[in-house]
């Protein structure tokens, strides 16, 4: 068996390898130019709009009338997805791999996603509809149905809907309570199993309540964790001031020429930083990946461009404050001065972020930066406390994103949502307990594939996002 288990590892990583390197930076960045030129460059036009929308309405408790949700509480539950392990274990593995270039490259991305998302959230709004009970329901199903009235827009949608309910409804939802489990056995000593049942039974609480009660939580939640992360942040930038300017200037210097970091030629290495970028900007603020359309699919707005500019708020919230602050905390304490990285470079620093006895792993990262500040014991509870509030909204709202597509693949069946959410839960639970590289890999996998079809419809339904982004 574990030979199997082997074999199917390598050959995913070697699918991952080629999706990750080549369809998807071409996918991401071609559809990322291709809205900011068709929209005008909706991004700088529009995001003063949107932060006045997104900040001037900021309100912890929502409406709790009528089928759909306030446009903050749609962001709400969008942010609540995008920020998760992603934003912590997701940017430290992408330095350690591939350099601190991989952040500007993160940032080059999310920019260029930015207008990506603003049409996943205008096309969502305009192909929402409501079933008998009053219940919306959007998404890229129905957007990609719209675009491809046919045959090949039904493989489509269906192909998006099983890929985006195994890779957030289940091995998604793997990754997010493995990273909780470990991050608090690391600060409190608590077994995996006890953790995975507390992560598990609150999460059921929170799927049979429905969408209201889970716009309730993380209208709550992802305010008060957002605040929570970037103050232990900012304190630990404060004490490492006086690395803030060679933390700014390895992050510009390891963009262009990571080979004189992690070795190899400057081809295999930039390839290297890019990829990590691309990849891991997609794990964090999943601008098209089809994702979040789901939450904002269900915001009561006056018109589709109002729920799109505020989307977009939520990939600046996600990238360029939540996982910037990452990135700039475990560069300037493990990168730059007296870090335990600084100064290493080839098959030094390869030895020193890989392999058994490796000196700073991704799972590691953020605590081991946070300790050299606030010491080792408080840096732990503090990341363990930060990634349980971050890995257990994105367990509420990816399986709300799930659950959607399961409800269009049964025809909107409530036995089929019952069975789906028990398999969830029990994902949930056994994701405590693994440890399991290849769940890593099948995240990445159903999450690649999930990009293709949503992308091939955005570009397709392209004049009805210019249109929106026009008036």
């Amino acid at each position: 068996m574990q030979a199997f288990l082997d074999s199917l590892l390598a050959l995913v990583q070697k699918a991952n390898g080629f999706l990750a390197d080549y369809i998807l930076i071409i996918l991401l960045v071609g559809a990322g130019l291709f809205f900011t030129i068709k929209t005008r460059f909706v991004q700088v036009r529009c995001f003063g709009e949107g932060m006045k929308r997104v900040f001037g309405n900021i309100k912890l408790f929502g409406n709790k009338d009528g089928s759909g949700l306030t446009s903050f509480q749609a962001l709400a539950t969008a942010i609540a997805a995008q920020v998760g392990t992603g934003n912590i274990v997701g940017a430290s593995g992408a330095i350690l791999v591939g350099g601190p270039g991989a952040i500007f490259w993160m940032w080059i991305i999310a920019f260029l996603g930015m207008a990506t998302i603003y049409a996943e959230a205008v096309l969502a709004q305009e192909t929402r509809t409501t079933d008998a009970a009053g219940e919306i329901h959007g998404g890229p199903v129905y957007y990609i149905k719209k675009a491809f009235p046919n045959g090949f827009g039904t493989f489509l949608a269906i192909f998006f809907a099983v890929a985006i309910t195994v890779a957030l409804g289940f091995f998604g939802s793997m990754v997010q309570s493995n990273s909780i489990a470990e991050s608090c056995y690391t600060a409190f000593k608590i077994d995996g199993w006890i953790i995975g049942l507390i992560v598990a039974a609150v999460s059921a609480f929170i799927f049979i309540g429905g969408v209201k009660r889970l716009a309730s939580v993380t209208e709550k939640l992802v305010p008060i964790m957002a605040v929570l992360f970037l103050l232990g942040g900012l304190v630990v930038l404060i004490a490492r001031i006086k690395y803030i300017p060679e933390t700014i200037a390895v992050i510009f210097k390891y963009a262009f020429t990571p080979d004189a970091l992690i070795g190899g030629g400057i081809g295999y290495a930039l390839k290297t930083a890019i990829s990590q970028g691309a990849k891991r900007g997609l794990f964090s603020n999943e601008a098209g990946m089809g994702s979040t359309p789901h939450a904002h699919a269900m915001a009561d707005v006056e018109k589709p461009h109002d729920q799109g500019c505020v989307a977009m708020v939520g990939v600046f919230i996600d990238t360029f404050v939540v996982l910037t602050m990452t990135a700039l905390v475990v560069i300037s304490t493990l990168y730059v001065g007296d870090g335990p990285l600084a100064g290493l470079v080839g098959d030094a620093y390869t030895a020193a972020t890989s392999g058994a006895d490796a000196i700073v792993v991704k799972t590691s990262a953020m605590q081991m930066a946070m300790g050299k500040v606030f010491g080792t014991s408080f840096g732990n509870i503090f990341v363990a406390i930060c990634l349980l509030f971050f890995a257990y909204s994105t367990i509420i709202g990816w399986n709300f994103f799930g659950k959607i597509n399961v409800q269009y693949l049964t025809k909107n069946s409530k036995i089929a949502v019952v069975i789906y959410s028990v398999i969830a839960i029990v994902f949930i639970f056994l994701g405590a307990l693994l440890s399991n590289d290849l769940v890593w890999e099948l995240t990445d996998f159903f999450n690649y594939l999930m990009v293709i079809p949503n992308v091939i419809a955005l570009v397709a339904l392209w004049k009805v996002v210019a249109n929106a982004a026009k008036k």
